[in-house]
């Protein structure tokens, strides 16, 4: 079934080709049905690409899915043209006066400031004060992850000695949970960190529980014990070339970066990945629109 967004967003033409259900607000206004109302906090510098990332997942559900896009008053976008935050995007301010039935915060290349010094932390901490009263669930990605663990629960995260950077598997920690319906018992995740959250920091605290990890990579998946955060350190909505661009991104920067792990066949920069993880991040998104947003809604708003 369709998401509904504006015509005119750059996503669209993307979505199309591959033959993603895209409904006009023309279209979606002569449909009897409450569509899914979901705010994206979109904290990261590619906007554009993040939007049609997630915007092609939700739209790989049986439901009708209205999108908002949040942007932050308080920091200035470096990579995304004002023209496209003024046409696309609603203000955090104008978002706090709507009701939403899900949210995602996305992660941000901020994770190795504190908190605190982020520009924009007050800003978000209201978005997530609002977001565990008025929002049926909330989903919460890289370091959007690590800032809702830490806003929430105290939860800190910790400096890696150098980047987390590749494909990782993961495993489930839990039997019968909806968020995994239809997983495999091993499964692959994107990663892309240099800080991480610690299963010890987790298990301390009886309203949190850890739902996947991976050897290598350690937590990935959490959620709150009431179902209304999910947590999830690694990036299943990326594209398959994502990592290579992050990859020629810092070469061409002169930063020091190693190869992405486990993604280039034979660790041959010159060969293209291969996505293993697609079929996971479609199932994992419709798994979360439907039993943590779509079952726990109301018709009509109160």
């Amino acid at each position: 079934m369709p998401i509904k967004i504006q015509s005119d967003l750059p996503a669209v033409k993307v979505l199309e080709k591959e033959n993603i259900f895209v409904m006009t607000e023309k279209r979606a206004a002569m449909q009897d049905i409450r569509p899914l109302k979901i705010a994206i906090v979109n904290l990261m510098p590619t906007k554009i690409a993040t939007e049609t990332q997630l915007l092609r997942l939700l739209g790989n559900s049986p439901i009708q899915v209205e999108i908002s896009l949040v942007n932050m008053s308080s920091h200035q976008s470096k990579n995304t043209s004002e023209e496209h935050l003024e046409r696309f995007y609603i203000s955090s301010e104008e978002a706090l006066t709507k009701k939403f039935d899900g949210m995602i915060i996305t992660g941000a290349p901020v994770e190795q400031i504190p908190f605190e010094q982020v520009d924009y932390w007050d800003e978000l901490c209201k978005i997530m004060d609002y977001a565990k009263e008025n929002v049926f669930c909330t989903l919460f990605i890289c370091w959007g992850a690590q800032a809702g663990l830490y806003h929430y629960y105290g939860v800190p995260k910790y400096d890696l000695d150098k980047k987390l950077f590749g494909i990782y598997q993961n495993y489930k920690t839990t039997v019968a949970e909806p968020l995994l319906r239809g997983f495999d018992d091993i499964f692959p995740s994107p990663i892309s960190r240099h800080t991480e959250i610690r299963a010890e920091d987790i298990k301390k605290n009886p309203n949190l529980e850890i739902l996947a990890e991976g050897e290598e990579s350690g937590v990935l998946l959490v959620k709150s014990k009431d179902n209304r955060q999910i947590f999830m350190t690694g990036h299943l909505e990326y594209d398959t070339e994502t990592l290579g661009a992050e990859y020629r991104r810092d070469l061409d920067a002169g930063k020091q970066i190693e190869m992405p792990k486990n993604y280039f066949p034979d660790d041959n920069p010159w060969r293209a990945p291969i996505s293993t993880w697609r079929s996971h991040a479609h199932l994992f998104y419709s798994n979360w629109l439907n039993y943590y947003v779509y079952q726990e809604t109301p018709f009509e708003f109160v």
